[in-house]
């Protein structure tokens, strides 16, 4: 696989990323601009918010399948194709590629959502475990407190911590790092308002 090539399925994933579920799906089923209600994101907790919790589902879903789409080909690819990848870490540029997709899309102005869904599905195929833990703690923290996006930065904080203690220092340990940064950059906001107890549940 060239480089030319290379670029632009990465450009390509960025777009596939970039499809503003939430939006669309709110739209579909209420008439709604979700951008304008709410917390004005596009992510899953915004679309329960203001379309309730069958559409939040569908928006889970469907931003879980942005980030495991790609991945998934491109694991098949390099284990049963005799294309060549250019590089065997090319998988992570492909995931990330579609989270910042969804955090940034093309189709909103470069604005999204907040990467969590997208990331889970775009690292579930790379580390099982990490995921399926992390997951599980993400629940209990939000049973916990009540808070979706402390959970969600307790997602944050536990995948790249269960990989290291799992398999050590590789190179699916440094992408989850990656993930971990862009959901506490996303949820910056979240933070303040988590400090001075303002947050919405």
């Amino acid at each position: 696989m060239g480089v030319l090539l290379t670029l632009v399925i990465l450009a390509l994933t960025y777009v596939w990323g970039s499809i503003p579920s939430g939006y669309i799906l709110t739209k579909f089923y209420t008439g709604d601009n979700i951008l304008e209600l709410g917390s004005g994101n596009v992510g899953s907790t915004n679309v329960k918010r203001v379309a309730g919790k069958k559409v939040a589902v569908y928006t889970q879903l469907a931003d879980m399948f942005k980030g495991i789409l790609p991945v998934g080909i491109c694991l098949y690819i390099g284990a049963y194709t005799d294309i060549a990848l250019i590089s065997p870490y090319y998988v992570y540029a492909l995931a990330i590629a579609a989270i910042i997709g969804h955090n940034n899309s093309c189709f909103l102005k470069f604005k999204g959502g907040k990467g969590v869904n997208t990331t889970l599905g775009a690292s579930v195929l790379l580390a099982p475990y990490s995921v399926f833990i992390s997951v599980a703690i993400y629940y209990l923290v939000k049973w916990r407190f009540k808070y979706v996006s402390l959970g969600s930065l307790a997602i944050g904080i536990f995948m790249p911590l269960i990989e290291v203690i799992i398999h050590g220092i590789t190179p699916t340990f440094f992408y989850l790092l990656i993930c971990s940064i862009m959901i506490f950059v996303r949820h910056r906001a979240n933070i303040k308002r988590l400090i001075y107890n303002e947050e919405l549940s």
